[in-house]
């Protein structure tokens, strides 16, 4: 839906078929990050986004117990998305987002993405119908589709196709593309349940996560809606769980819910070789799929869709040839793969305290313990907002402004109060810094190119050159105190 929206907001008509006749029912991720977020406003959705989320004064804070009848151990604070807003106007030095994260479940997520493109003339969107099959050829590809009501086929010729269709992507076991990494990794076990016992479940104050050595509860609106991820019982089939026995013993004792999805799955740490093929393209957990521990796994696939889309777009419209979409690819495989690393640390980190709560008898050390393994499953800005595309690497929890071609622009607001990456254009855009001269990189261009004088010394240091030349996914695509040769930098620009 992502991509769908990003082709649209371009100018491109697209198709879009999932097989389920509804968006997801399972509560998946919990966690949109900042970066996610700006991308999302970049397409018009952040404010409807934010409406079905968790009420903006409630905090994201990370909260290790013993049980919730016995005591708190640690508790790491991290502030609401008011407090964050504060905090990124008071801290106008380019280290920080132009959106706070946002705590959501995907279930709330998903119906807001689909509005969005239900309602826009060139999203054909029709939910109930299932990919079978592609053949390509030189001029596109075809796609065999079956509509679920009545079980016909049909046929449909496009352009490109992109596999956005999960874990058991059918895209990518017809292109023949295998996955490294390791597979069911450990198996896990979902309980998500509604109840109004904020007595218990919120018993040492609100909190995003309420974490054991057994498992976590996730608070998905910090009212009555709430997902435990735990272990199954050993030796116990996991068909044939009875999920209300774990709740109470998690919780340390009997409370009223009604449990909406219960359910055994495996985590997995996996990349594809190829996240692509001809005219062919794979996005999301079709690419990737990790292990929940910091949130990668949707927040990823946001930045393959909008990626993969901006390029498509380009092709389209004839502004970009193949060169352009093979850097997808390029890019976003190794994002893929440090965020795989990335979320096998923190589940590193996890097993840690586990360990500490099986050997350590006092709770005071216990909790020193924690504090000091820290949670930098939750704090690795540097792996959230410092992904580069020209092949270095930055430190993964420590996020430094750069204008690097490859690195995402940084956020700042200028002196009128205004925020540029608000500024931005829709397709490409140059920033001028002082007086230099942007003409040659205007009289080249092949693609809409907005410019934006920022005429502000207070952040101009931050942004390293007089001309910045920023793509349509806020990366830097080229920077230079003067430009000699427009075209060249365009055509190293659109590959």
């Amino acid at each position: 839906m992502t991509l769908a929206r990003t082709l649209a907001s371009l100018g491109v008509r697209c198709m879009l078929v999932e097989r389920n006749a509804t968006t997801t029912r399972h509560p998946k991720m919990d966690i949109t990050n900042g970066r996610s977020m700006e991308l999302f406003r970049r397409l018009g959705l952040a404010d409807a986004l934010r409406a079905v989320a968790v009420p903006e004064a409630n905090n994201f804070d990370v909260s290790w117990i013993t049980s919730l009848t016995g005591r708190e151990l640690h508790r790491f604070r991290y502030p609401s998305v008011a407090e964050k807003r504060a905090e990124i106007r008071a801290r106008n030095d380019g280290t920080q987002p132009r959106e706070p994260a946002m705590r959501v479940s995907q279930v709330m997520i998903e119906p807001v993405l689909q509005q969005a493109i239900v309602g826009d003339p060139r999203v054909e969107a029709r939910w109930g119908v299932a990919f079978e099959a592609f053949t390509e050829d030189e001029a596109g590809v075809t796609a065999t589709l079956r509509i679920g009501a009545t079980g016909e086929t049909e046929t449909v010729r496009c352009d490109y196709l992109a596999g956005c269709d999960g874990g058991s992507s059918i895209v990518r076991e017809q292109l023949g593309i295998a996955c490294e990494g390791q597979a069911a990794v450990t198996q896990r076990y979902m309980i998500h349940f509604r109840s109004d016992a904020r007595e218990l479940l919120q018993a040492f104050g609100v909190a995003w996560h309420y974490q054991t050595a057994m498992g976590t509860l996730i608070a998905q609106d910090d009212k009555d809606t709430w997902t435990l991820q735990t272990r199954p019982p050993a030796g116990v089939d996991p068909a044939a769980i009875d999920p209300h026995p774990i709740l109470d013993a998690w919780a340390g004792r009997p409370f009223a819910r009604q449990i909406l999805v219960a359910n055994p799955w495996f985590t997995h740490l996996l990349l594809a070789e190829r996240y692509q093929e001809g005219r062919v393209f794979l996005a999301g957990d079709a690419a990737h799929q990790y292990i929940p521990t910091g949130g990668y796994g949707m927040n990823t696939g946001i930045g393959d869709a909008v990626d993969l889309g901006w390029k498509l777009a380009a092709a389209v419209k004839g502004y970009a040839g193949q060169g352009l979409l093979d850097s997808y690819g390029r890019e976003r495989r190794p994002v893929g793969y440090r965020n795989r690393l990335a979320s096998e640390r923190h589940t590193g980190v996890r097993i840690a305290i586990a360990e500490l709560y099986r050997n350590e008898g006092d709770p005071e050390a216990l909790a020193r313990g924690i504090a000091a393994l820290g949670n930098a499953e939750n704090e690795s800005w540097g792996i959230e907002f410092g992904y580069r595309y020209d092949g270095v690497e930055g430190d993964p929890v420590i996020y430094t402004p750069t204008t690097a071609p490859g690195a995402r622009l940084p956020s700042t607001f200028l002196h009128d109060g205004s925020a540029l990456y608000d500024r931005l254009g829709p397709w490409f855009t140059l920033l001028r810094f002082g007086d230099a001269d942007p003409s040659p990189l205007i009289d080249a261009a092949p693609v809409p190119l907005e410019i934006v004088v920022v005429d502000d010394a207070s952040v101009a240091p931050i942004y390293e050159s007089r001309l910045v030349l920023v793509r349509p996914d806020t990366h830097v695509a080229w920077r230079g105190d003067h430009c000699d040769d427009g075209e060249a930098v365009w055509r190293n620009v659109l590959g």
